[in-house]
């Protein structure tokens, strides 16, 4: 039995074995396939603290003409099982609407999450308050043996794709949407032309694309307005700063990027002793290996420095850095927990000087980067 004394020692090794993203939970790590020694950041400050002062009606930013939240929610994690296990519904529906309560207008899912269930749950959630938000929706991926299949975006096959979402979203009209995948027996063309069709039959609003090259961008744009284009991008992951990022800036276009947090990893979630097992979603990723989790550190102790600067947390920096690149840039930090979307909400409140972005943007250049796309995979479709 432990005495007094060995109890305040124990107590005191776990308060230090906590940082400032102590938010996700152990458990969390365990549904990883994680095993990771205890992560340190400097500063000791809770969650609400950090965003005590942020406006609930934060100024908007544009996706083409859809106005949106300069922070969305990705709600991929939350049924899909693609991160960590799916989670409950009871559970779910009280962080999307306090995302909503927070000022978030910008809600991202897609049939294949799950298949289907994200859809359900971001329909169900966001019912009672559909006319003040934004959803967007995906499709692309043959489904129809209510697994994820092929790629397919055969005109046909897109209309019945978007009849499903619009039962599973329990709405009229779909305000963003996304192409998935592009398919590469249908030109981009007769998919731009449908979603053109969907938009005057008021099922679709808006137009967007994911993960293709700046060629694709302008033949899509050609034929029916793209308001977004949603891609992964970080300060790890800079591969679509090779022309997509200018090219949807110079059409008017918004840029959507998932990942803006490394999928946890600029919010200190991980470190050079993280390791994956075999069937996590982790372990595929060619920047968590663990020799290259060891070469990130020194992003991560990069993002750690501004955070101390900016009295801010490492997913901060990662979020207001991004923001800071273009003012059409939209992320959408996908989270299960209130908590966090506050934490990311306070992004919004950093701000980086011209001079500032240029110290950050050349040490960031000067470290090494492993298992990261090249350049040119983002003049490819992907």
């Amino acid at each position: 039995m432990e005495n007094n004394t060995e109890k305040s020692k124990l107590d005191n090794k776990r308060k230090s074995s906590v940082n400032r993203r102590d938010f996700i939970s152990k458990s969390a790590l365990l549904g990883a396939g994680m095993a990771a020694s205890p992560l340190v950041f400097a500063n000791n400050y809770s969650s609400k603290e950090l965003v005590k002062n942020h406006s609930p009606n934060p100024e908007k930013r544009k996706l083409g003409a859809l106005e949106v939240s300069p922070i969305g929610l990705g709600c991929m994690s939350m049924k899909s099982g693609s991160y960590n296990p799916p989670r409950d519904k009871k559970d779910m529906i009280p962080v999307i609407r306090g995302a909503v309560d927070l000022g978030v207008t910008f809600f991202d899912t897609a049939e294949v999450y799950g298949p289907f269930t994200d859809e359900e749950l971001v329909g169900e959630a966001l019912a009672p308050m559909r006319d003040k938000v934004v959803i967007a929706s995906k499709f692309g991926f043959d489904l129809t043996s209510g697994q994820r299949g092929g790629r397919n975006s055969k005109p046909e096959f897109i209309k019945q794709a978007v009849e499903g979402m619009l039962k599973r979203l329990r709405t009229d009209r779909i305000d963003l949407l996304y192409l998935h995948r592009l398919d590469p027996n249908v030109p981009v063309e007769d998919v731009a032309g449908t979603v053109k069709d969907l938009i005057k039959e008021g099922k679709a609003l808006h137009f967007g694309l994911s993960e293709v090259s700046p060629a694709t961008i302008r033949r899509a744009h050609a034929e029916q307005s793209v308001a977004a284009v949603q891609s992964e991008y970080s300060m790890i992951q800079r591969a679509l700063e090779n022309q997509v990022i200018d090219t949807c800036g110079e059409l008017g276009i918004g840029f959507v990027p998932w990942g803006a947090v490394n999928r946890g990893f600029l919010g200190d979630k991980f470190n050079e002793y993280s390791r994956f097992s075999e069937d996590s979603r982790f372990a595929a990723v060619p920047y968590f290996t663990p020799e290259a989790i060891k070469v990130h550190m020194e992003v991560l102790v990069l993002v750690r420095e501004w955070a101390r600067k900016k009295d801010a947390t490492p997913a901060q920096i990662a979020l207001a850095w991004v923001m800071a690149q273009k003012p059409y840039i939209i992320p959408i930090p996908g989270t299960t927990k209130l908590h966090h979307m506050k934490e990311n909400m306070g992004a919004l409140d950093i701000k980086f000087t011209v001079s500032e972005l240029k110290e950050f943007r050349e040490a960031l250049e000067k470290l090494p980067l492993v298992g990261v796309r090249g350049p040119e995979t983002a003049l490819v479709d992907q």
